[in-house]
């Protein structure tokens, strides 16, 4: 038996929705699918639904925009396509590419360089994907994981709008040529994609992808049951409850029931799933304690801006009247828009970054747990988080001299 737990019904289900089969849902416009980070999203898209849509001779095309963080999106995807044409191509029209071939005919008339596609010298976008379905004469899916990391560049944004414009042309009533599956670990910011009037997929709709579930603890229960069977039977319900304690992420998951199950595991814990769900309740202080320290560590300003972010969240702007009061209540002294300004990009060059800035200037905090610790911290009644006192005038007054 596996350690991986496939979800076969479930990607079966999205290529019905893709190729059309399913009356009213709007899967054939593109596929929008939300989930946490760490919940399986990425392992999903290319061990379930990629070999999936491949069984029903579709071409896919997988990339990931995270993959290299450094690099422009557009590029990403651009060269993602032109790999995938590549190996479309014939022996001869290979050969031709080895040898240093500029560009290549296609049916005789459209020239392709598959390393320019998307640039300004090369192919459009659309005249790729256009070229990649007529040489493999099948339908091709694009799919896009973390595609809310597109808007962070003109190029990915462009890149956007070149999907949708070969989407449109590529398909017609009934018969669904090109398949888009956009992927995301922040549903608000992959709602940039769709909820603007601007946005390159207005009026789509965003989906959450199912999180792994009892289904996932009974197959990993069973594989614990064979391997070591002086533990049956387990008690699968505590595992359950170990799992949802780590917010149903596999791989922390999967940590954990490591630790318990090794010989060197330093649990005091008095049965192997009670020590599953103490190291589950460790995990979750170390992740709270990591966000407190993280916050903590920043200056009475970017503090302030991240609280502002916190909750305001879609309706956050940086430096309005409103906002800069806001700053200078919570520091207790006079904030600029100059001084604001520095706060902000102070957070977005810090490792990790905190704050994500799309190409249209839209700010988002980076990691959406953030907001789900905010929220317990407000419910319990222990927000903001309490540290050593910066002196907030001194720094005013130094960052004025500056």
């Amino acid at each position: 038996m596996s350690m991986y737990f496939t979800r076969l019904q479930l990607a079966e289900d999205m290529c019905e929705a893709l190729q059309g089969s399913n009356l009213f849902n709007d899967a054939p416009n593109g596929l929008f699918l939300a989930a946490p980070r760490r919940t399986g999203k990425s392992t999903f898209l290319q061990a379930d639904l990629q070999p999936a849509l491949q069984r029903r001779g579709i071409v896919v095309v997988y990339v990931d925009l995270w993959a290299a963080p450094l690099r422009d999106p557009g590029e990403l995807i651009a060269e993602a396509i032109g790999r995938a044409l590549h190996g479309q191509l014939g022996p001869i029209a290979k050969a031709a590419k080895a040898s240093g071939l500029e560009s290549i005919s296609i049916a005789g008339a459209l020239k392709i360089d598959t390393s320019k596609i998307g640039r300004p010298e090369g192919s459009t976008l659309t005249e790729a994907l256009r070229a990649l379905h007529g040489l493999a004469k099948a339908p091709v899916a694009l799919l896009v994981d973390e595609a809310q990391h597109s808007l962070t560049s003109e190029a990915g944004e462009s890149a956007m709008t070149a999907l949708k414009s070969a989407r449109d042309q590529l398909n017609r009533p009934g018969l669904v040529n090109l398949m888009l599956v956009m992927s995301g670990s922040d549903r608000d910011k992959l709602l940039r994609l769709v909820n603007a009037n601007a946005a390159p997929f207005f009026g789509s709709s965003i989906k959450h992808l199912p999180l792994l579930g009892d289904d996932f603890v009974a197959h990993l229960t069973a594989l614990i049951e064979e391997q070591r069977p002086e533990l049956k039977p387990v008690n699968q319900a505590l595992l359950v409850q170990s799992f949802q304690i780590l917010g149903n992420r596999p791989q922390f998951f999967i940590d954990a029931l490591g630790q318990a199950l090794s010989p060197f595991g330093f649990s005091q814990a008095p049965g192997f799933e009670l020590a599953v769900q103490e190291l589950a309740q460790q995990r979750l202080e170390q992740d709270r304690q990591q966000m407190e320290s993280d916050f903590l560590a920043l200056r009475p300003v970017e503090q302030a801006v991240i609280w502002r972010m916190l909750e305001l969240e879609a309706r956050f702007r940086p430096y309005d009247a409103e906002a800069l009061r806001f700053y200078s209540d919570k520091t207790g002294v006079p904030i600029t828009r100059a001084m604001a300004q520095k706060a902000m990009e102070a957070l977005r060059n810090r490792q990790p970054s905190m704050v994500w800035k799309s190409a249209r200037g839209e700010y988002a905090i980076d990691d959406a747990a953030m907001h789900h610790w905010h929220q317990q911290r407000v419910n319990s009644g222990t927000w903001p988080p309490v540290g050593p006192r910066w002196d907030a005038e001194q720094e005013t007054n130094e960052e004025g001299l500056a």
